[in-house]
């Protein structure tokens, strides 16, 4: 089959956007979810932006956009709201260039100048933003990412002169806490590091915006299929990134965002907030907890993907009864919007596009258990008055997986150690389960505190591990 060239699918000229972002990240999370956005608000709302990717560490050996002048298609696929199969694909035009500071030192430095320059965005792994005292001013590049973030907002203020309205706003994307704040506070400690002008400082302070995120989609990268969608379009794509159907990008900042972001009218999943917290326990107790809760019940009942898992009729009814009964009645938000997001959640889990392993997830289940699950577990005891009868199995079931004959087990050397040894003495007979049970709740640096003085919890943990070893994961799912 003949081939068009991908250029020749461009909706603009090339390079003829005025470039608004400046997007450090050039992976396939930024491009199947970011870049997605921005041409869509582009099409839809006229924000007439244009994007420059920066690879924010350099090193990459592989080849920049440019080499399709910034084009690449977006495959997105799942269950639409109503359970039905959608997938569709879209060209991206709104990359303009792309950068790699380690050998385009000096046109990375030429962006302070742009300018149209309004936004920065980052995702540079949650260990991307970072500080540390050897990065210089002088160094062509810096290291890290806030190092060299840093060098070009000073070119910039020097460059305007300080002119507040040549601010910029910040929309970091890593996964940590406050990562706002964070990488705020990491420019800072640049400039007082490189001991710059303290007019500086102050324009980061009264000129630039460090505003939060939350970001949520699952974007797979290039397909496996990828040469059928190719023969479908009629061109070749090296930088074609699959994508989930779900997205949802939650910014914390000012109510004037709005209307730079153009999001009137684009009927995107874009949520402008004063408060970011409540999206975050929210997906932190619905979606990672319930995908925490899961892996140990489904793995021990014989399935191997979240698929199969959500679509057992057994497993899959588990996990609903635990989101609506046990899970949502302990966050402290609207109740609609809980139940309206696990039902998102559910779909998620079951997208028949994409195989997502249990034992995957399954990597420090100690550790996300403590994080995602602990916090529900106990404000449902504190709420209800009792028990949540779920999420104490999905707690034994952990404690079973951990005997580590179903899996191979990634945790923390201590947590593993600790449940070798117990299960042998389980074995021996030289301790009960009721034994490794009060044990293991007694473990303060997992739990950060005594899970021993929640009344009942230890004899039912122990019931339930009782019930999975005596009649096997699906006997205990019946008693439940």
């Amino acid at each position: 089959m003949n081939h068009i060239p991908l250029q020749a699918l461009r909706r603009s000229a090339p390079f003829n956007l005025p470039i608004k972002f400046l997007q450090f990240g050039q992976g396939n999370f930024m491009r199947g979810f970011f870049d997605w956005q921005i041409d869509l608000l582009n099409e839809r709302s006229g924000l007439d932006a244009g994007v420059v990717v920066v690879r924010p560490r350099g090193g990459s050996g592989s080849p920049l956009l440019d080499v399709q002048d910034g084009l690449f298609t977006t495959v997105v696929r799942g269950l639409d709201a109503t359970g039905q199969a959608v997938s569709t694909c879209r060209t991206i035009d709104c990359v303009q260039r792309e950068i790699n500071p380690a050998t385009m030192y000096a046109d990375y430095l030429a962006l302070a100048s742009l300018p149209a320059l309004r936004f920065i965005v980052s995702n540079t792994t949650e260990a991307g933003i970072a500080t540390n005292d050897s990065d210089a001013f002088d160094d062509a590049p810096p290291s890290s990412f806030p190092a060299k973030l840093a060098r070009l907002l000073f070119d910039r203020y020097a460059y305007f002169e300080g002119e507040r309205a040549k601010g910029v706003v910040l929309l970091p994307c890593e996964l940590i806490e406050d990562n706002g704040p964070a990488l705020k506070a990491a420019v800072l400690h640049f400039a007082r590091l490189w001991q710059l002008d303290a007019g500086f400082a102050a324009w980061i302070e009264s000129a630039c915006v460090f505003c939060s995120t939350l970001v949520d989609r699952i974007v797979t990268g290039y397909p496996q299929d990828a040469a059928a969608i190719e023969a479908e379009l009629g061109y070749c794509d090296q930088f074609m990134v699959a994508a989930e159907y779900y997205y949802l990008f939650v910014i914390e900042g000012p109510a004037w965002l709005a209307d730079e972001l153009k999001l009137a009218g684009a009927d995107l999943n874009i949520r402008l907030v004063d408060d970011i917290s409540p999206y975050k326990k929210r997906k932190v107790g619905i979606l990672n907890g319930g995908h925490t809760a899961l892996v140990p019940v489904a793995l021990l009942a014989g399935l191997d993907t979240v698929g199969a898992a959500v679509s057992d009729g057994q497993v899959g009814a588990w996990l609903a009864d635990t989101l609506a009964q046990e899970i949502i009645p302990a966050l402290p938000l609207p109740q609609d919007e809980l139940q309206q997001f696990a039902r998102d959640v559910l779909l998620r889990f079951r997208n028949p596009y994409i195989e997502h392993r249990l034992s995957a997830i399954a990597l420090n289940s100690w550790s996300k258990f403590a994080a995602r699950i602990a916090p529900q577990l106990l404000r449902y005891v504190e709420v209800q008055g009792k028990l949540p009868q779920r999420l104490v199995l999905a707690l034994a079931a952990t404690m079973r997986l951990y005997r580590g004959d179903v899996i191979a087990l990634s945790d923390d050397a201590a947590s593993l150690a600790w449940f070798e040894a117990a299960w042998l003495d389980v074995d021996s007979g030289t301790q009960s389960l009721a034994q490794l049970v009060q044990g293991w709740l007694a473990n303060g640096k997992v739990w950060g505190r005594d899970l021993n003085a929640v009344p009942g919890l230890a004899p039912a943990v122990t019931a339930a591990l009782a019930r999975i070893t005596a009649d096997g994961m699906r006997g205990a799912l019946q008693a439940t």
